[in-house]
């Protein structure tokens, strides 16, 4: 099916469907949404940094909605803590893969089980960022957005930048 995607997915989504991440320049010239702190039993275990291509942001505050091409990248990072002057602080470290959504809203991939409830789902392991380990994401990525599926999907209150006023 051809893509008419509105917003650029900068070749992460190939003509049948499959995803890719996105060019290795991201972090430096895509916006980041915000990032999580994953907390194991009060300690610091991980850090989620998220981003999204140039327009996104500003699509969403005006529209309420993201984009259908809209691409999310979640990086996954391992963390460090330190003693600072300012006090005991974790900070991200080695990253441990990736998971990428892709926002579509024209059901363009019906029958790929990476595709569904207007998302693109897939994840991307350190180890071999050209493969995606997802087979399907109503088994693999789903039941963790559960929670939010009245924000479609996100959790759009993790993100202040998606809040601005």
């Amino acid at each position: 099916m051809a893509q008419d995607f509105s917003v650029p997915t900068y070749g992460v989504v190939g003509p049948n469907g499959s995803i890719h991440m996105p060019d290795r320049n991201f972090r430096s010239s895509w916006p980041s949404l915000g990032a999580w702190t994953i907390l194991d039993d009060g300690e610091a275990a991980g850090q989620h940094v998220v981003y999204t291509q140039p327009g996104v942001i500003e699509h969403y505050l005006e529209h309420g909605a993201f984009p259908d091409g809209a691409v999310l990248v979640k990086e996954l990072l391992e963390t460090e803590t330190g003693n600072y002057t300012t006090g005991t602080a974790a900070y991200a470290a080695e990253t441990t893969g990736w998971f990428v959504m892709v926002k579509d809203n024209h059901d363009r991939f019906e029958g790929n089980d990476l595709w569904g409830t207007g998302w693109g789902w897939a994840y991307f392991g350190a180890d071999d960022r050209d493969l995606t380990t997802t087979e399907n994401y109503r088994s693999e990525c789903k039941s963790c957005h559960i929670p939010a599926r009245k924000t479609d999907w996100i959790y759009v209150e993790a993100y202040p930048v998606l809040n601005a006023e």
